[in-house]
Protein backbone atom coordinates (compact mmCIF):
# COMPACT_ATOMS: atom_id res chain seq x y z
CA UNK A 1 0.00 0.00 0.00
CA UNK A 2 1.41 3.39 -1.00
CA UNK A 3 1.60 6.15 1.58
CA UNK A 4 0.84 9.78 0.92
CA UNK A 5 3.95 11.92 1.23
CA UNK A 6 2.59 15.39 0.57
CA UNK A 7 -0.73 17.21 0.58
CA UNK A 8 -1.66 20.30 -1.40
CA UNK A 9 -4.71 22.33 -0.41
CA UNK A 10 -6.43 23.91 -3.42
CA UNK A 11 -8.68 26.96 -3.30
CA UNK A 12 -11.10 27.93 -6.06
CA UNK A 13 -11.18 31.72 -6.27
CA UNK A 14 -11.59 34.75 -8.52
CA UNK A 15 -8.17 36.36 -7.88
CA UNK A 16 -5.55 33.68 -7.21
CA UNK A 17 -2.59 35.95 -6.50
CA UNK A 18 -4.56 38.20 -4.13
CA UNK A 19 -5.88 35.24 -2.13
CA UNK A 20 -2.46 33.53 -2.10
CA UNK A 21 -0.72 36.64 -0.81
CA UNK A 22 -3.34 36.96 1.94
CA UNK A 23 -2.62 33.40 3.08
CA UNK A 24 1.14 34.05 2.91
CA UNK A 25 0.63 36.81 5.47
CA UNK A 26 -1.70 34.73 7.65
CA UNK A 27 0.52 31.64 7.79
CA UNK A 28 4.02 33.03 7.26
CA UNK A 29 4.17 31.22 3.92
CA UNK A 30 6.20 32.41 0.92
CA UNK A 31 5.80 32.46 -2.84
CA UNK A 32 8.01 29.71 -4.30
CA UNK A 33 10.64 30.55 -6.92
CA UNK A 34 9.42 30.75 -10.53
CA UNK A 35 10.09 27.89 -12.95
CA UNK A 36 13.62 27.69 -14.39
CA UNK A 37 14.24 30.20 -17.16
CA UNK A 38 11.94 32.89 -15.72
CA UNK A 39 13.14 35.91 -13.74
CA UNK A 40 9.85 36.11 -11.85
CA UNK A 41 6.27 34.92 -11.79
CA UNK A 42 5.15 37.93 -13.87
CA UNK A 43 7.52 36.79 -16.65
CA UNK A 44 6.15 33.26 -16.42
CA UNK A 45 2.56 34.54 -16.44
CA UNK A 46 3.19 36.62 -19.59
CA UNK A 47 4.46 33.47 -21.34
CA UNK A 48 1.05 31.82 -20.98
CA UNK A 49 -1.83 32.18 -23.44
CA UNK A 50 -3.95 35.23 -22.55
CA UNK A 51 -6.83 33.12 -21.21
CA UNK A 52 -4.47 31.37 -18.73
CA UNK A 53 -2.71 34.51 -17.46
CA UNK A 54 -3.45 35.16 -13.79
CA UNK A 55 -5.27 31.83 -13.51
CA UNK A 56 -3.19 30.29 -10.74
CA UNK A 57 -0.81 31.09 -7.89
CA UNK A 58 0.74 29.14 -5.02
CA UNK A 59 2.46 29.57 -1.71
CA UNK A 60 4.54 27.26 0.44
CA UNK A 61 5.64 26.82 4.02
CA UNK A 62 9.30 27.95 4.08
CA UNK A 63 10.08 25.21 6.62
CA UNK A 64 8.59 22.55 4.34
CA UNK A 65 6.41 21.23 7.16
CA UNK A 66 3.04 22.57 6.00
CA UNK A 67 1.14 21.76 2.82
CA UNK A 68 1.53 23.74 -0.38
CA UNK A 69 -1.47 26.01 -1.01
CA UNK A 70 -2.64 26.31 -4.61
CA UNK A 71 -5.13 28.93 -5.82
CA UNK A 72 -6.95 28.50 -9.12
CA UNK A 73 -9.29 30.89 -10.86
CA UNK A 74 -12.79 29.61 -11.46
CA UNK A 75 -15.61 31.46 -13.21
CA UNK A 76 -18.27 30.99 -10.54
CA UNK A 77 -18.30 32.82 -7.25
CA UNK A 78 -18.62 31.28 -3.81
CA UNK A 79 -22.29 30.58 -3.09
CA UNK A 80 -22.49 28.57 0.14
CA UNK A 81 -20.32 27.61 3.10
CA UNK A 82 -17.17 25.82 1.99
CA UNK A 83 -17.08 22.14 3.01
CA UNK A 84 -13.36 22.15 3.77
CA UNK A 85 -11.67 24.93 5.67
CA UNK A 86 -8.36 25.70 7.30
CA UNK A 87 -7.98 25.95 11.06
CA UNK A 88 -5.29 28.49 11.90
CA UNK A 89 -3.92 27.12 15.17
CA UNK A 90 -3.42 30.34 17.13
CA UNK A 91 -4.41 29.01 20.54
CA UNK A 92 -2.88 25.53 20.65
CA UNK A 93 -2.44 24.34 24.22
CA UNK A 94 -4.22 27.34 25.71
CA UNK A 95 -7.55 27.24 27.54
CA UNK A 96 -10.09 29.68 28.90
CA UNK A 97 -9.31 33.39 28.96
CA UNK A 98 -5.69 32.86 27.92
CA UNK A 99 -6.83 31.06 24.77
CA UNK A 100 -9.48 33.66 24.01
CA UNK A 101 -6.92 36.46 24.38
CA UNK A 102 -4.56 34.72 21.92
CA UNK A 103 -7.40 34.21 19.42
CA UNK A 104 -8.53 37.83 19.73
CA UNK A 105 -4.95 39.07 19.22
CA UNK A 106 -4.60 36.99 16.05
CA UNK A 107 -8.00 38.17 14.83
CA UNK A 108 -6.89 41.78 15.33
CA UNK A 109 -3.77 41.06 13.23
CA UNK A 110 -5.74 39.46 10.38
CA UNK A 111 -8.59 41.97 9.98
CA UNK A 112 -6.30 44.70 8.55
CA UNK A 113 -5.04 42.11 6.02
CA UNK A 114 -8.60 41.76 4.68
CA UNK A 115 -10.01 38.99 6.87
CA UNK A 116 -13.53 39.34 8.20
CA UNK A 117 -14.56 38.21 11.67
CA UNK A 118 -17.80 36.20 11.44
CA UNK A 119 -18.45 35.02 14.99
CA UNK A 120 -16.98 33.70 18.20
CA UNK A 121 -17.82 30.11 19.04
CA UNK A 122 -17.41 30.06 22.84
CA UNK A 123 -16.11 27.06 24.75
CA UNK A 124 -18.95 24.61 25.39
CA UNK A 125 -17.48 22.08 27.81
CA UNK A 126 -16.37 19.83 24.94
CA UNK A 127 -14.67 22.23 22.49
CA UNK A 128 -12.51 25.20 23.36
CA UNK A 129 -13.35 28.64 21.94
CA UNK A 130 -12.60 29.47 18.31
CA UNK A 131 -13.29 32.42 16.03
CA UNK A 132 -14.87 31.84 12.62
CA UNK A 133 -13.47 34.20 9.99
CA UNK A 134 -13.46 34.70 6.22
CA UNK A 135 -10.52 35.35 3.92
CA UNK A 136 -10.43 38.10 1.28
CA UNK A 137 -12.86 36.19 -0.98
CA UNK A 138 -15.24 34.98 1.73
CA UNK A 139 -13.81 31.49 2.32
CA UNK A 140 -14.38 30.45 5.93
CA UNK A 141 -11.54 29.54 8.24
CA UNK A 142 -11.24 29.23 12.00
CA UNK A 143 -8.83 30.69 14.48
CA UNK A 144 -8.46 27.67 16.69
Amino acid sequence: MASIKQVQVTFDCAEPERVARFWCEVLGYVVPPPPPGFAGWDDFDRSLPPERQGSAFACVDPSGAGPRLFFQRVPEGKVVKNRVHLDVRAGTGLVGEERLAALEAECARLVPLGAVRVRLLPADGFNESCIVMQDVEGNEFCLD
